[in-house]
């Protein structure tokens, strides 16, 4: 049977640079009744929990390590068991966040991470962050861009770790490769689709060069 997608919107702040935000994160849980795992374990370990209910959590990837996207992993791996993937570009970064508390495996580009019917590929697409990535499922035909594509444009590179042409570089190569009916499921915001967001890209891929 076919893996579903779940989305749970959780609230807290984002801080980096001495600065802090407001912000709503998506939490995305992909799996059956059985099993399942977390991308972005963002804010709020019991909500997730919850809305994860009684399947086994094998995984709970990491898309980049800003500490919106990662401050509930650690007690959400306790309280579950689950495995915490994290990019090894994105350790500086983790580390402001649980300076005592390693991830517990390390993303590898191309790798697939398999639960409950679906088979995540990881794209390796630095730029909002070093270690970002995005998780692919061609079956699901969806990405998991985490905040490397939004609706409207790439993610935000005007903080540390960042920076515009290696995003554009990765949106260009590795996302607008696949096809245009691909879901493009996002760390903040409303999904979008590959095809819906190309127009958009090349302009500014125009800009970014």
């Amino acid at each position: 049977m076919a893996a579903r997608i779940e989305r749970l919107v959780t609230s807290g702040q984002f801080s980096l640079d001495g600065g802090t935000w407001d912000v709503e994160n998506n939490v995305w849980i992909v799996g059956d009744d059985h099993e399942a795992i977390v991308i972005d374990a963002a804010h709020d370990a019991d909500a997730i929990a919850e809305a994860v209910g009684d399947r086994r959590l094998t995984a709970i990837v990491c898309t980049h390590a800003h500490n919106d996207h990662i401050d509930a992993a650690p007690a959400l791996a306790e309280r579950t068991g689950a495995t915490i993937w994290l990019h090894p570009d994105d350790l500086p970064l983790w580390k402001q966040t649980h300076p005592d508390r390693d991830p517990d495996a390390w993303l590898v580009d191309g790798q697939v991470i398999e639960a409950a019917g679906a088979d995540l590929t990881v794209l390796h697409t630095p730029g909002h962050a070093p270690g970002a990535v995005c998780l692919h499922d061609a079956g699901l035909a969806t990405v998991f861009t985490g905040d490397t594509l939004f609706q409207g444009g790439p993610g935000a590179t005007g903080r540390s770790f960042s920076h515009f042409p290696t995003i554009i570089d990765s949106i260009r190569d590795r996302l607008l490769a696949l096809p245009p009916e691909t879901k493009v499921l996002t760390g903040h915001g409303d999904p979008t689709t590959i095809g819906a967001e190309a127009p958009h890209l090349e302009e500014w891929i125009a800009r970014g060069h």
